[in-house]
């Protein structure tokens, strides 16, 4: 393949500009925010879990606080039942008396026992409303920590695009003017290398594998008419000759 000088040339302006590419989008690709968000999306999904469980504890321990309060006033009411007909006069059997004011002890100490154990529920919900408030708070944190990181992301996003948007019509500038199959060759090389499609030959060395070329392997570069499209014999790639090729 021939092609002119010149226009070689504009193949490392062309490589230059697909590596600022490259480099835009591996820069986009490793922002640190995205490891952050990572981080904090995993650690919002957990704290959510566990306000959800602490939520259903707390449900739970209000449940059963009602039913230990209800069982409190049954006990309640009973008792105070056996009292009034105690105190009414109405019962006269001294057998009658005796087993009302028996189950009228046995009620009180029921009573007593019973609320014992609403304390003890009262305290394990106290706890639970305390889990939750904790939980709650710490997952509307999780969730600012997480907005924040992706609007840090975002910002870089817009940042990168746009810079990205800019080296693109450059792009289209320079690779309009260069030989469609001198492109083509260029395109493909790029993609089975690396991205590096074309390499300056600097000092006798391809700046594409950093071979250093012998004396006759330069001297056979330098017996090509300026118009033929060389290649390294190492990597493959279109290496491109200038004024300080050192041939």
């Amino acid at each position: 393949m021939n092609a002119a000088p010149a226009d070689q040339i504009r193949l490392l302006d062309l490589q230059a500009i697909d590596s600022k590419l490259d480099q835009l989008a591996h820069r986009r690709r490793s922002l640190p925010e995205h490891a952050e968000i990572e981080k904090a999306t995993a650690d919002h999904t957990a704290l959510k879990d566990l306000v959800v469980a602490a939520q259903a504890q707390q449900g739970d321990t209000t449940r059963e606080l009602t039913k230990a309060e209800q069982d409190v006033e049954q006990v309640r009411a009973r008792s105070a039942r056996n009292q009034q007909r105690l105190d009414s006069g109405a019962i006269t059997s001294p057998k009658d008396l005796e087993n009302l004011q028996h189950e009228i002890g046995s009620l009180a100490k029921r009573q007593g026992d019973l609320e014992e154990v609403v304390l003890e529920i009262m305290e394990r919900l106290e706890s639970a409303q305390t889990r939750v408030t904790e939980l709650t708070a710490r997952l509307e944190h999780s969730s600012v920590v997480l907005k924040e990181a992706e609007a840090r992301r975002d910002a870089a996003f817009a940042e990168i695009d746009g810079e990205a948007d800019r080296v693109r019509r450059e792009r289209e500038t320079v690779a309009v003017v260069i030989p469609a199959d001198l492109l083509k060759l260029y395109t493909r090389l790029r993609e089975q290398q690396g991205g590096v499609g074309a390499a300056r030959l600097f000092q006798r060395r391809c700046e594409g594998c950093r071979v250093e070329f012998a004396v006759s392997d330069l001297n056979a570069i330098k017996a090509e008419p300026k118009d033929a499209v060389v290649r390294c014999d190492n990597c493959g790639r279109i290496l491109v000759r200038t004024a300080e090729s050192g041939i």
